[in-house]
């Protein structure tokens, strides 16, 4: 019989409990005695836990739940585990992440949308209470080992900087001892912008060594686990591992995505037929269960040009082969697990995306997706696309598939990520394995369950309590419910059995099998559109019952019903946060319309040499205005080169650089037009001033301007940008002083050959039409800048 536990657990840290009895003056004395120091450990049997969180993968995509993509692994878990057909996300990343590792309600824990459209109402500000901490920290607290790998999406935008504070942060505030991934909502596969717990670090390969970040991560996760075990094996440990994938940029080896060869030359229309009949073989759906029907905002297979079909084709044979590849590199932790003799002992979620497949890739789909992000879409025509079709998945690309792949991906049900209201933005195939903690294994599990159960589950599971208060600050009740009942009982009675669902006013109620939804904003119209008032939406109601797809539309036939779900809709949301609702978008982007803090304020910006790894919103916005930048350097004997400033990469940006001794400005817009202009002197040996000035078109947005060059007040060029990015850059790439990681934003230079060969002393970056001083005298600059920021 093992001992009891001694430890008051509630409380965290735990209370050091000082030594007691006899205290002798000579350590000598042979009644000296005290107690062997233990360290802290969690209760007998606690498990390990992984937690694998895959990224926008809809219901309908993996091989485990009827899809399309194979996924040997997830297949592979299955098969001695645990699928749960209906467990439910948010609709988004950013809000299911924190809804996971908290245990509560994404808006309790202030994250109703993503961080880069943070407001500063409570449930939308993006900043965790203090109140509500991290399944990570209760498990550190208790003496697990802790460690993350992958994408991070929780930290405020104005704390993404190299001087936090890092409180939001995995290895901050977060609970992980170890953090090695990036931070944001979504990178570059093959060049990413990555961090080993907050120091940023270069990718160990080039894309053309063979490196590809979920690879990366997967090499960094299975070395940790066996060093863990080899040093400390007593001690249980908790993975998370969340690689980004299968988020757009759709990037994977090429022959991965040649597997696929073929198999969706028919549409997407055909392929939602295909799984769902492969889902009433597994199922995973029940036999009553309807195919949903394709709503008329979806375009139909049949309805799109001929001449694009190849193409859409190619985008879907690209996802399937990244999916494939996402699930072999979790097969490898996997392997690690069994390797150590510790596959059986360790609890396994392995959580089949973050929310349903992404239709943010606009009907057509896109080479480079940050187009739709800045409404210009329209750039990428059918010959465009055609002709980078072997491309796609490249470290040239960018890219996302069409809407209708993942209307196909979220088969059985209705919609896409961000649509809260249908399942099809919420329903994601879950596998459990817990051979130890399990019965019945490859069985079926129907209750409804919802990403804040498995904090609640891994703490009952490991037997750790709820803790009352954490690091001096009293807790605020997990809102999930365990599900740990279900691991031995398939006919376990539904504990989960109210959840509300909200996101950028698309929303949804769930209540013992009844749910009432409306769709309110559609995710691919992110410029342009303009949704109804939230009172004139229509709402549908769905008895699960008899209807698990949500495809019989009772509302007319049960308005009382429907009336109570409304209601109800309204007492959760405003318990958990979620009013006012907000379904802004642009103007959620800038922060001064949408009250968040800013990192630099005022209209001059002063950087340094060797800065760098600056998110977005670190740097002065210079879009859809004018704008000037100055950099004073020492130029050696024999001339010099290289990048002074760069913003964005391959895929959108602008960069100042000397080109061959001559200054150069480059606007590159989404990697389709690239706008340079060259100046006409050469930039000769000792200390100078060069200077770029942007004179912005105005009248609206994107549009372009003049450019003119100047060195030490005098006039060295001129040129002319046409149009401008009027939204983001980048999700991923960064601004950098002297140098420029990650890709190039001009064809100029690569990334190994833009470090300036001279010394720079400062560059500084005013935005605005009032500056026109060619030359800036150092103390007056710096005392403007000072004064300005």
């Amino acid at each position: 019989m093992s001992s009891p536990d001694r430890h008051a657990r509630s409380i965290l840290p735990i209370p050091d409990r000082p030594a007691t009895g006899l205290t002798t003056y000579d350590a000598k004395d042979p009644d000296t005695a005290f107690a062997p120091i233990e360290p802290l450990l969690p209760p007998p049997g606690a498990p390990n836990v992984v937690v694998v969180l895959l990224d926008d993968v809809g219901f309908g995509a993996s091989s485990t739940f009827g899809g399309p993509c194979r996924t040997p692994t997830a297949d592979r878990l299955a098969a001695r585990g645990l699928r749960y057909r209906r467990f439910h996300t948010t609709a988004l990343c950013a809000p299911t992440r924190q809804a996971l590792l908290t245990g509560r309600n994404h808006h309790s824990v202030g994250m109703g949308s993503i961080t880069e459209t943070a407001t500063s109402a409570p449930g939308y500000s993006s900043v965790r209470p203090n109140t509500k901490a991290p399944l990570a920290m209760t498990l550190k607290l208790n003496g697990y080992s802790t460690a993350q790998f992958g994408k991070c999406h929780e930290v405020p935008v104005w704390q993404t900087s190299p001087v936090g504070p890092f409180d939001a942060w995995p290895t901050g505030g977060g609970g992980f001892e170890t953090f090695y991934g990036f931070i944001g909502g979504e990178n570059n596969q093959w060049e990413p912008s990555l961090y080993d717990g907050t120091t940023p670090v270069e990718p160990p390969r080039t894309p053309e060594e063979g490196y590809h970040l979920t690879e990366d991560l997967a090499d960094r996760a299975t070395a940790w686990m066996r060093q863990q075990k080899a040093l400390a094996p007593d001690r249980p440990f908790f993975v998370y591992f969340a690689p980004g994938a299968t988020h757009a940029p759709h990037h994977v080896p090429r022959a991965w995505a040649d597997r696929y060869r073929g198999e969706f030359d028919d549409g997407w229309d055909a392929a939602r037929e295909r799984t769902f009949a492969r889902q009433k073989d597994l199922g995973v759906v029940p036999p009553e269960a309807r195919l949903t029907a394709r709503h008329e905002e979806i375009p139909a297979w049949a309805d799109m040009p001929d001449e694009l079909k190849p193409v859409l084709a190619r985008q879907m044979e690209v996802y399937a082969g990244f999916l494939e590849h996402t699930d072999h590199q979790v097969g490898r932790l996997v392997d690690t697990l069994e390797d150590l003799g510790i596959l059986d002992d360790t609890l396994v979620y392995y959580i089949v995306g973050d929310n349903g497949a992404s239709a943010e890739g606009t009907v057509q789909g896109a080479f480079n997706e940050m187009a739709n992000f800045n409404g210009m879409a329209a750039l990428e025509t059918t010959e465009f696309l055609h002709s980078k079709m072997d491309e796609f998945g490249s470290p040239e690309s960018y890219n996302h598939y069409a809407v209708g792949w993942a209307w196909a991906m979220n088969t059985p049900y209705q919609w896409t990520k961000q649509v809260a209201s249908h399942w099809g933005g919420t329903r994601n195939g879950t596998i459990v394995h817990w051979p130890r903690g399990t019965t019945g294994p490859g069985g079926l599990r129907s209750q409804f369950t919802h990403v804040i159960d498995l904090a609640p589950t891994i703490l009952e599971a490991a037997g750790i309590p709820e803790p009352t208060t954490v690091n001096g600050v009293l807790q605020s009740p997990m809102e999930g419910t365990s599900m740990l009942d279900t691991f031995t009982e398939p006919d376990a009675a539904e504990r989960h059995d109210l959840q509300y669902f909200e996101m950028f006013g698309n929303r949804g109620i769930y209540h013992r099998g009844w749910s009432a939804v409306t769709k309110h904003r559609t995710p691919w119209l992110m410029t342009g559109h303009q949704p109804p008032p939230f009172d004139e939406d229509v709402w549908e109601l769905y008895d699960g019952h008899s209807d698990d797809s949500q495809a019989r539309d009772l509302a007319a036939d049960k308005p009382e019903v429907l009336a109570r779900l409304q209601r109800l809709w309204l007492v959760e949301a405003t318990k958990y946060g979620v009013l006012p609702l907000d379904d802004r978008t642009a103007e959620r982007i800038e922060p001064s319309m949408a009250g968040r803090p800013t990192l630099v304020r005022g209209t001059s910006q002063l950087f340094f040499p060797g800065m760098g790894r600056l998110s977005e919103n670190s740097v002065l916005s210079i879009k859809n205005r004018s704008f000037s930048v100055t950099a004073e350097v020492d130029v050696p004997d024999g001339g010099a080169q290289g990048v002074l400033i760069a913003q964005g990469g391959r895929f959108g940006g602008w960069a100042v650089y000397l080109h061959e001794g001559r200054p150069t400005f480059c606007y590159n817009v989404l990697g389709i037009r690239i706008f340079t202009t060259r100046g006409d002197v050469r930039v000769e040996p000792g200390v100078h001033q060069v200077r770029t000035e942007f004179a912005y078109d105005g009248g609206g947005l994107a549009k372009g301007g003049d450019v003119s060059l100047w060195v030490d007040g005098a006039a060295a060029g001129t040129g002319r940008v046409e149009m401008t990015q009027p939204m983001v850059f980048s999700a991923d790439e960064t601004t950098d002083i002297g140098r420029e990681e990650g890709t190039p934003v001009s064809p100029d230079y690569t990334a190994a050959t833009s470090r300036f060969t001279g010394r720079i002393h400062w560059v500084q970056l005013d935005v605005g039409d009032d500056d026109h001083d060619h030359v800036l005298d150092p103390e007056e600059r710096l005392r403007i800048a000072i004064a300005r920021q």
